[in-house]
């Protein structure tokens, strides 16, 4: 049976972090706080098909309607002008998030070519973590016949953790598949 992860942070992740920092209080815990999941759309920026088909794959994989990133002024040498959509965007908060991140540890990760696991390094210094995903493919959700594209996107998940060390100590307690290097 699938345990869902906010009840493996709460019962099993919680108790690992306290003991392992010697923290004195529940809430000094690292918490999830979002998820972003960002695409960029580049030379597809002009196409509106794109820019559809795009929308659409976000919203199926994190169950929230993105929102579109425009260009906020003119690059001639990119051919971009004031306005035009560049990216989308979704923050995921609460149960949403708790879901995706659950569906992406336990789903998506696995499915992955030739994975051995995702990069420990990939932390800002502050306990955050992105993640780099080549192609929306490793969602179940995603049917492989409905895409003219394949296309990748970011994926953003920030806590509340104050150091790199406690971050990665809080994604490894609810299961995210780090490499051994």
């Amino acid at each position: 049976m699938h345990i869902p992860l906010k009840e493996i942070y709460q019962k099993q992740a919680i108790p690992k972090l306290m003991e392992q920092f010697k923290y004195t209080n529940i809430h000094q815990v690292p918490k999830f706080v979002k998820v972003v999941v960002n695409r960029g759309l580049g030379e597809a920026a002009g196409n509106a098909k794109v820019l559809e088909a795009s929308l659409r794959e976000i919203s199926l994989i994190t169950g929230q309607k993105p929102v579109v990133t425009r260009a906020k002024k003119a690059i001639a040498g990119f051919k971009l002008r004031k306005g035009m959509p560049v990216g989308m965007m979704v923050t995921l908060r609460r149960e949403r998030m708790y879901s995706f991140l659950d569906r992406l540890i336990n789903f998506a990760l696995p499915r992955i070519r030739d994975f051995r696991g995702v990069n420990p390094n990939s932390f800002d210094g502050r306990g955050n973590y992105t993640l780099g995903v080549r192609e929306q493919l490793i969602f179940p959700e995603v049917n492989y016949d409905d895409i003219d594209q394949i296309r990748g996107l970011d994926i953003s998940i920030i806590t509340t953790a104050n150091t790199d060390e406690e971050g990665r100590a809080l994604l490894q307690a609810v299961g995210m598949p780090f490499r051994q290097s």
